[in-house]
């Protein structure tokens, strides 16, 4: 097309919204926090690590190593074996708690590898996956990719102290997303998406409807677009006006309360490292502070 004097106009195309599922929640969360971790380079020093997140690595790493073995090695005691070599004691109260906490983590991986067919093969272990739209280019690594039939399952693998129901699994963005990109990355459909808690051994699922992702892959466009605005109203000199705080109780748990006045407004008291260890929950919110 010509501007009418022989000039060719040029039709530059929408950058893409590059995010993972993790980068769309740190929004919802807070977009201060979104700016801490994504935006400002180089990006705040975080806060001490957390326990709760070492016990979750662990297991991560474990179940994806033992999946790895050769069937005949697939057995219990080589899932609690993998814990305590990959495991790292961060974020606990001391060496003891650290220990006691390996041996835990150690024998909830034995117990939920117990109930599984090692001759089940997954589809994928830790399999990355990615989707495109107009709007976004998202990508994830799913824990793991069940092939049932003709259809994928999306496996997610859950430690924490958080007691599951069926609206974590039907309202999680990550999970529909991840169920997305897997039918296109894998070419195979996927509506059914689980949250495995090894914890208590409980599997919480939901079957999707192609209207359902419909609804949340339109939802990340949007949080999407709503990123995108803020960077540039950031760039244009208004950073703290285009990431505001969102102050609350999960002001306790972020990384960077130490740079944030109004999160230690909202939580006078940091959370303990270890307070989210799935069995230290008290009755006393004092007892989970410094």
């Amino acid at each position: 097309m010509t501007d009418g004097q022989g000039e060719l106009d040029v039709v530059v195309p929408r950058r893409l919204f590059t995010c993972t599922p993790s980068r769309l929640a740190a929004w919802l969360d807070c977009p201060r926090r979104y700016r801490f971790t994504y935006v400002d380079r180089p990006p705040p020093p975080k806060g001490p690590p957390w326990a709760h997140n070492s016990v979750g690595a662990a297991a991560h790493v474990a179940l994806a190593a033992w999946w790895s073995l050769p069937e005949a090695g697939r057995i219990p005691e080589a899932a609690g074996r993998l814990v305590r070599e990959k495991w790292s004691p961060l974020g606990f109260r001391d060496d003891d708690q650290a220990e006691e906490w390996r041996e835990r983590a150690a024998q909830m991986v034995t117990r939920y590898t117990a109930g599984l067919d090692p001759a089940d093969e997954p589809l994928g272990v830790e399999r990355t996956v990615a989707l495109k739209t107009e709007r976004l280019a998202a990508s994830g690594r799913i824990d793991r990719l069940d092939r049932r039939g003709e259809e994928l399952v999306v496996v997610d693998y859950k430690t924490g102290r958080h007691i599951l129901t069926t609206d974590d699994a039907r309202g999680s963005l990550a999970l529909a997303l991840y169920a997305l990109a897997a039918a296109r990355t894998m070419r195979r459909p996927c509506h059914r998406v689980e949250l495995h808690h090894l914890p208590t051994g409980e599997v919480i699922s939901w079957e999707h409807t192609d209207e359902t992702l419909a609804r949340h892959l339109g939802r990340a466009e949007e949080i999407a677009d709503e990123v995108a605005a803020a960077v540039a109203r950031g760039e244009a000199g208004e950073r703290d006006e285009a990431f505001p705080t969102r102050p609350g109780q999960l002001c306790g748990w972020c990384d960077f309360r130490a740079h944030c006045p109004d999160g230690q407004a909202a939580t006078p008291q940091p959370v303990k490292p270890w307070a989210g260890l799935p069995s230290e929950i008290s009755s006393s919110v004092d007892d989970l502070l410094d």
